[in-house]
């Protein structure tokens, strides 16, 4: 299964992930960057600033800043990660920051409905990640 992540709610987009690879399928979700957090731009930034403030930088709790795997982490997040099950339905996710050239043109690629939210309260992944210090 291939999700394509653009202009989609990123929690529908864990969901969906995450029972499907708890089900044996592999999925691929593309364009991770354009994916979309919905509510305050303000709240959600100062939500993850606050976070990366928290703790040591080596022991954590760590923030990605990368978007696929910011992506990933969120999966991660709606899957029993400490159980064997868990742990290969995640190995069997794959995220991608843009549409890599693997992907052909016939291939299934889930289209899911968009938010109905105004432009005002979307924050794409991209950039949140820009701001938390993604290098790209």
């Amino acid at each position: 299964m291939i999700i394509n992540a653009e202009k989609l709610a990123l929690g529908r987009i864990a969901t969906v992930a995450a029972k499907q690879a708890l089900l044996g399928e592999d999925v691929k979700i593309i364009n991770c960057k354009k994916a979309v957090i919905t509510g305050n731009k303000r709240a959600i930034l100062k939500h993850y600033m606050h976070r990366l403030e928290l703790g040591q930088p080596q022991q954590g709790p760590f923030v990605q800043r990368r978007p696929d795997f910011f992506v990933k982490r969120t999966i991660r997040g709606m899957l029993p990660k400490k159980k064997d099950r868990g742990r290969s339905a995640l190995s069997r996710v794959r995220c991608f920051i843009d549409a890599p050239e693997t992907v052909q043109a016939n291939d299934k690629i889930l289209n899911m409905p968009v938010p109905k939210r105004s432009g005002k309260r979307l924050l794409t992944v991209g950039e949140l990640c820009m701001h938390l210090g993604d290098k790209r």
